[in-house]
């Protein structure tokens, strides 16, 4: 009946609650796990009887995922039911399944690659059930654009983690999202665009050969590339800046000889994009590390350097039970400091579909990789194998362009004297 709803509903929010408050202890979610999982795949496995506790079951599910190290095999059980779920009944909660999916994708990319699943119709790969959550995702004119860039980012996540081990895939890839490209190729807004180009990049960093020759088989490199460089103004975050420096830098791994012409004929314009988004995410990321330290300095005299007191001191009958350092620390714990926020919002159909995507807590290998230092090796490297062609390259520049590059090989030299001074004193 309703009540008996009503309070299984408040005992999942209940579990989703306490388990914010342990999820950084993965030897309580260990323990927690045998007894969640039951629960969860009761609700994902039972053709939408309990449709209306999917939100907390795949809330539960995205904790035991992406706070683990590892993840067990019985928690492998769930990854066919979202597919399930998300084809026949749940279309609509796509974007609270794609954390768990990145969580699967990234934390154990063999089992992913190698595992399949046993279905009515056939038994098939994961990888081909995600191809095939995008596919519809896509293609289904029902679908709101926040849902495409959040299929689309699970495309990125297998690049990411699955290093040379998806060359069949990339075709897929490709078909749909320029496919997608093409469609928004006249939107006002840029977002669907950008997430397209994050997953190109991805595609370019993985492999560039192999990339270029899909672009150049469908005869849209040319274009693809020229609304690129256009859209780069309208990138405000650093996960498709970052793709694009690492994607467009890559190309020059390529010799130039084995290049399209239609890449050639635009390799400057591509050089100067690489190192100058690369030099400006440097900047700012150095910018910001100085205003963090300004600020702390700025708290430490207000407060006279004196004892602000305890966070769990207790409060007055006037006050409401919660404070600012335990709300940032929750929130921290979850990746993003208005996941509650956004997440209602979502829910109550007051979400701005023109509205930036969050991505910075979307987490992958290429973190640990520096931009500056990357595109600097990459230039030194393609300059010292093809003196001749980048010597006609650097002519074509104009001369803030070659400043640029210099000050790009400048930081890199420093960045990396820095980290080894790091490292001696550390050791």
């Amino acid at each position: 009946d309703d009540d008996a709803a009503l309070a299984a509903a408040q005992c999942l929010e209940c579990i989703a609650t306490v388990l914010k408050g342990v999820c950084s202890q993965e030897s309580m979610l260990k323990k927690l796990e045998p007894l969640l999982l039951p629960l969860v795949l009761k609700i994902l496995g039972d053709d939408g009887d309990f449709i209306e506790y999917l939100e907390c079951a795949l809330d539960i599910l995205t904790f035991l995922t992406y706070f683990q190290g590892q993840l067990s095999q019985q928690l492998w059980q769930c990854f066919p039911l979202i597919y399930v779920a998300f084809d026949q009944w749940a279309y609509d909660y796509l974007n609270m399944m794609v954390p768990c999916l990145q969580s699967y994708i990234s934390k154990s990319p063999q089992v992913f690659l190698t595992g399949a699943a046993t279905l009515p119709e056939a038994t098939i790969s994961y990888v081909n059930l995600i191809i095939s959550m995008v596919t519809k995702t896509i293609t289904n004119d029902r679908a709101s654009e926040m849902e495409c860039r959040y299929a689309l980012s699970l495309f990125m996540c297998i690049l990411h983690n699955c290093p040379n081990q998806v060359d069949v895939y990339l075709p897929f890839f490709n078909e749909i999202s320029l496919g997608k490209l093409g469609q928004q190729i006249s939107a006002k807004q840029a977002l669907t665009r950008i997430s397209v180009y994050q997953v190109l990049g991805s595609a370019l960093y993985y492999n560039p050969a192999l990339q270029l020759m899909e672009m150049e088989k469908r005869a849209v490199t040319g274009q693809v590339f020229m609304k690129w460089l256009q859209d780069v103004e309208a990138m405000e975050k650093w996960l498709p800046r970052k793709m694009t420096t690492l994607g467009i830098g890559s190309i020059f791994k390529l010799p130039t000889q084995s290049m399209p012409q239609s890449i050639v004929s635009i390799l400057p314009q591509l050089l100067h994009t690489a190192v100058r988004v690369a030099l400006m995410m440097k900047n700012e990321s150095q910018k910001k590390a100085s205003d963090g330290l300004d600020e702390d300095e700025e708290g430490d005299a207000a407060t006279g350097g004196e004892d602000v007191g305890d966070i769990d001191a207790g409060f007055g009958e006037d006050v409401d039970v919660t404070n600012a350092a335990d709300d940032a620390y929750r929130k921290a714990l979850m990746g993003t400091s208005d996941w509650d926020d956004d997440m209602a919002k979502f829910l109550m159909g007051d979400w701005d579909e023109d509205a930036e995507d969050v991505d910075e807590e979307y987490e992958s290998p290429l973190d640990a990789i520096d931009e500056v230092i990357f595109v600097s090796d990459t230039l030194k490297q393609a300059f010292t194998q093809e003196p001749g062609p980048y010597q006609q390259i650097q002519a074509a520049l104009p001369p803030e362009s070659v400043q640029a590059v210099q000050q790009l090989f400048i930081t890199a030299d420093n960045l990396r004297a820095q980290a080894s001074q790091q490292a001696t004193q550390q050791s």
